[in-house]
């Protein structure tokens, strides 16, 4: 546009919009390769949050493998696990045959091509009622798969985690073949089929913090046998075991290093016999980045082997991915040069590798790199929308490291406003709207999101903070917040803001801050606790920690020991630092986001704020999803929800002043 409008900032109209956003917009995950063919899951708004199964031939043609049919109840295949909640690991495939958990029964089913229907393997719902499964391995010459099982129907105070065996012959029987810890996650084969690694933990460790890699031998029966502790424990974690064709075992960990700065996920080897009490721990890739990732979701990946002796592996500094590749002989490493600046669940057979990657003008996407060329191919995009038609209305961020409490520094990444269609009035400075990623243990990402740009293109500036706890920036970053979770988190995100109203970048009356989950959490412990902030929003977000710590799921339900401090020991500090103990406090409107089915932060924990709220007639809006999670799924919801947040910060936050009634 040559001569654009000049408008407030804040009041800008935008083409990408929430309509944009929802009828383009799909996520991409967990990749796997068969041969010569790549599979990929796509969750998509469009089909009520259904996840598919897709898979790319060798000749290019591309098709669902999940049938789009309904099932009984009306209810169609979808292609998730529940295990921790979270999920991941959802499927495996081997000769074009297809296992798979369904997310309505959480059973697992055997898919023999493409579109055609699948049969279960796993007892009915009726019969299971609660037997959850996840990163599940095939173990083809003993005839039988070997799954995390998430058991839910015993009388113990939690869910029974183990790893089990399943037949392929259709019997329904199933071994336990691990036992004893809480947690199970990785069983990975050796390609000799003699060996299996695994990683366990236990409460109150999350695995980010210390869990252990296991490695064990096949008896005649199919037993493990001879199992031996590889690397790991209270203070140390293990990421990603995984086997090189020739049968080295090779992991991440956080161990230390004597030629390392602190201590960062880099990756190791086991040289020798892996079972072996004598093998040494070799460090493969040391360098001062972070080949790991916190561990929410089974099955994550940063590194694979295109050959027997080739490494090809991505790795984060400065909250930003890099590519390399490995010689395993000489261990001598090669930079790989692409656009991406996100990189993720990588795979590789080979002279191609693929990852999920994306840029902060490109969206994720899934590609396939030629490593012999270095040429990089887009299969499949997370939007159907033309990027290029809305260039001149993306915001691109600039990393930002800004002073915070106690003398230390934090991170984050800053969007100013973009869009070519408007200029402000040259005395006015945009509003800010921090944003707090979830986890906490999390990382705020580079990728081009449509969620970021539907703010900066109306123009809003946009802070999108990695308090101290995020991961990408070493171990001892990343445990800064334990012990101070509503401190720490708190403190970053309020310092971030008036760093950026110092240099003058941002107007300082006019903050606004949102989350999800744990991000919900800081947002209403900032809200709160601190008077900088004008308004928010609180998607799905924590106001009672007392409550999430007797009544969220057994994955989670020993972390706020770390973040907090052992419960109910020390009790005094969960009330202390729960918004819902501290409304009274509360003077800025909250907009609150909440699933319905949500057993990781139930509704109860937004419905006791909003009442809080009611009683001293604070302004609040209070949006209830039906048949949503721990995360919305749905498009009509994802647009709804996106729309009533502008609503209510054009209300509050600019000068447009529209109506608004209590609800």
């Amino acid at each position: 546009m040559p001569n654009p409008q000049t408008a407030p900032y804040g009041s800008w109209s935008s083409p990408i919009t929430s309509d944009l956003i929802v009828a383009s917009s799909i996520g991409l995950r967990a990749i796997l390769l068969d041969g010569t063919d790549v599979y990929w899951i796509e969750a998509r708004p469009q089909e009520r949050g259904r996840n598919v199964m897709v898979r790319r031939a060798a000749d290019g043609t591309m098709s669902d493998v999940t049938p789009p049919v309904p099932m009984e109840g009306n209810r169609f295949f979808d292609v998730r696990t529940s295990v921790h909640e979270y999920g991941g690991g959802a499927y495996c495939v081997v000769g074009g045959v297809v296992y798979f958990c369904n997310g309505a029964d959480q059973r697992l089913y055997r898919q023999e091509e493409p579109g055609s229907t699948p049969v279960a393997i796993t007892a009915d719902a009726s019969r299971s009622r609660g037997l959850r499964y996840a990163d599940g391995v095939m173990d083809a010459r003993r005839g039988r798969m070997i799954w995390v099982r998430e058991d839910h129907t015993t009388a113990a105070p939690e869910p029974i985690n183990t790893l089990v065996e399943i037949p392929l012959d259709g019997s329904g029987l199933q071994r336990v073949l691990q036992s004893g810890s809480d947690f199970y996650a990785a069983p990975r084969l050796s390609s000799d089929g003699r060996r299996l690694a695994w990683l366990e933990w236990n409460h109150p460790h999350m695995p980010w913090i210390g869990c252990e890699l296991w490695v064990g031998e096949f008896a005649a029966d199919g037993s493990i046998v001879s199992k031996r502790l590889v690397a790991g424990g209270d203070d140390e974690s293990i990421f990603q075991p995984e086997w090189s064709p020739d049968d080295t075992l090779y992991f991440v960990s956080d161990r230390a290093q004597a030629s390392r700065d602190g201590r960062w996920w880099n990756l190791f080897r086991a040289r020798g016999d892996a079972l072996d009490a004598t093998t040494s721990l070799e460090p493969v890739y040391p360098l001062a980045a972070e080949f790991g990732r916190a561990q929410w979701q089974f099955r994550m990946s940063t590194f694979a082997f295109p050959s027997n002796g080739q490494l090809v592996c991505s790795y984060e500094q400065n909250g930003v991915s890099q590519l390399a590749s490995v010689d395993l002989t000489t261990l001598q490493t090669s930079p790989i040069a692409t656009e991406f600046q996100e990189i993720s669940s990588v795979r590789a057979s080979g002279a191609r590798t693929y990852f999920i990657g994306g840029s902060p003008t490109s969206p994720p996407a899934v590609v396939e790199l030629d490593l012999v060329s270095g040429h990089a191919t887009a299969l499949k995009l997370s939007t159907t929308q033309d990027v290029e038609t809305l260039r001149e209305y993306l915001s691109v961020p600039e990393s930002v490291t800004f002073d915070t409490d106690n003398g230390l520094q934090a991170h984050g990444l800053f969007y100013p406003p973009q869009n070519a269609d408007f200029a402000a009035p040259a005395d006015e400075l945009p509003p800010l709207l921090v944003h707090c990623h979830g986890g906490p243990t999390a990382a705020a990402s580079p990728t081009l999101s449509w969620g970021t740009q539907y703010w900066t293109s109306r123009g809003f500036a946009v802070l999108d903070v990695n308090y101290g706890g995020s991961t990408g920036y070493g171990r001892e970053y990343r445990l800064r917040l334990q012990g101070n979770w509503g401190v720490i988190d708190v403190a970053d995100c309020v310092n971030g803001a008036h760093h950026l109203a110092a240099t003058g970048r941002v107007d300082a009356e006019r903050w606004a801050i949102s989350g999800a989950s744990a991000g919900g959490y800081t947002t209403l412990a900032v809200l709160t606790f601190r008077k900088e902030f004008k308004t928010g929003a609180s998607y799905y977000g924590v106001s009672d920690l007392e409550a999430l710590a007797k009544d969220t799921h057994k994955f989670e339900s020993r972390y706020l020991d770390g973040l907090i401090g052992p419960y109910p020991q020390r009790r005094d500090l969960y009330v202390a630092r729960s918004p819902i103990h501290s409304a009274r406090l509360l003077a800025a409107p909250v907009a609150f986001f909440q699933g319905a089915e949500d057993r990781v932060v139930p509704p109860r924990q937004a419905e006791e704020m909003v009442e809080a709220l009611r009683r001293r007639r604070i302004p609040f809006l209070y949006l209830l999803f039906d048949g949503e999670q721990h995360g919305f799924r749905r498009a009509d919801n994802i647009k709804r929800a996106l729309d009533a947040e502008l609503y209510f910060y054009a209300t509050f936050l600019t000068d447009q002043r529209l109506e608004f009634r209590v609800s």
